[in-house]
């Protein structure tokens, strides 16, 4: 076992695996598991953002990952994006490449950020794409047929911001008598599996008897989409994309009259409370397999280093356990066949140390791709000028 641990040191980059010590709840185990077990599975353990600590993981299912997130750390604020694309990978790289220097646009115009600056910049976001949908669409038609839902998070000056379309989903936990942890959720579901969103879209097309079915035994907008909002899904929201040939998979029966899916996204935002310890920002694949509860608890209950990667290995381990199979079954798949199995997963797991929102930690400023595992240098460092100002 010591000559294996000692080859498999020589293979392991020493930046990301530096946290091998006791003290800061790295396993060996782990360390194994995440080389030589799951080949299409990327994480980021253990990094530091303006007031704690983040852990960050991905899982590919699809043939091309659908899923893009990214992490931006500055001297003041930290930014959280997880982008759950369908019908492609398009909208979500667009996204990913984008709406984060769409905020950095309006916050260096206005001087703050606000719920209606996360606005703006999904609308910059959401027009931008349709615009490349509108140029492209003699070279590349089914661009017009891609979408993704987008989640983001704002750590700033002692608030927490979200703004979500689509079905990916924010959690806090938060701490309550005899060291519990309880689950709130922070966003809502943009999704025609419930009821309330079903009522929501019929309110917007009462002309419309058609507008939220059920098919195959799933509820579907047009019969077509689960999530009501969204950014991209063109042929849903301009009638000269609706009708197309290129995409018969995408059948409607007669062009649209006005846009049947929107990407104004519910904002939420709040001051951070002494009793919250943490949030949870990840795509509908891990929500798929576990409860609010179960995953502030695995959070609470663990090491921080490598708590992305667990929740991921719980919800896999789940999904495993619906088919009659072991993960180590489910490792064994490649992607594409593995989508019969579980979704792509994107996890960011943000500690929030409420003495460092006092005490300004020295953290690096640093842009994470997730699962490309690009790391750069972070444009988030124009908040400090602004905070020092305000």
């Amino acid at each position: 076992m010591q000559r294996l641990l000692a080859r498999i040191a020589c293979w392991i980059p020493v930046p990301r695996y530096v946290r091998m010590n006791k003290d800061d709840g790295a396993d060996v185990d782990d360390v194994l598991d995440s080389m030589l077990g799951d080949s299409l599975l990327w994480c980021r353990d253990l990094e530091k953002h303006a007031c704690g600590e983040f852990s960050f993981a991905v899982v590919q299912a699809n043939e091309v990952l659908e899923d893009q997130s990214q992490v931006e750390t500055g001297r003041d604020a930290t930014f959280i994006g997880v982008y759950d694309g369908h019908g492609g990978p398009e909208a979500s790289r667009f996204i990913c490449d984008h709406l984060f220097l769409h905020l950095t646009k309006h916050v260096r115009e206005h001087g703050t950020i606000s719920e209606d600056i996360l606005r703006s910049a999904f609308s910059a976001t959401e027009e931008g794409f349709l615009a490349l949908v509108r140029q492209t669409f003699g070279i590349k038609p089914l661009m017009a047929a891609t979408g993704s839902c987008c989640l983001v998070g704002i750590v700033w000056r002692g608030t927490l911001y979200v703004a979500n379309l689509g079905d990916s989903r924010a959690v806090i936990g938060s701490s309550c008598n005899s060291n519990k942890i309880v689950a709130e959720q922070l966003t809502q579901d943009h999704n025609a599996s419930i009821e309330e969103i079903r009522e929501e879209v019929r309110s917007l097309h009462p002309d419309d008897e058609h507008i939220v079915f059920m098919k195959n035994g799933v509820w579907r907008i047009k019969g077509i989409i689960q999530v009501s909002r969204s950014i991209g899904d063109a042929y849903l929201k301009r009638s000269e994309f609706s009708m197309d040939p290129s995409f018969p998979r995408f059948h409607l029966p007669e062009p649209i009259r006005r846009p049947v899916l929107t990407a104004e996204p519910s904002v939420y935002s709040r001051a951070l409370r002494s009793q919250d310890k943490f949030a949870i920002f990840a795509s509908d694949g891990l929500w798929e397999h576990l409860t609010n509860q179960q995953a502030v608890e695995i959070v609470h209950n663990n090491p921080r280093a490598g708590i992305a990667r667990r929740l991921l290995k719980v919800a896999l381990n789940e999904a495993a356990r619906k088919k009659e199979m072991s993960y180590a079954d489910i490792q064994k798949l490649e992607k594409g066949t593995r989508r019969n199995y579980h979704d792509d997963i994107t996890v960011v797991v943000i500690y929030l140390d409420h003495e460092l929102l006092e005490d300004k930690l020295q953290a690096p400023e640093l842009s994470i791709r997730g699962f490309m595992d690009t790391v750069g240098p972070s444009n988030f460092s124009i908040l400090h000028g602004i905070a020092n100002n305000a």
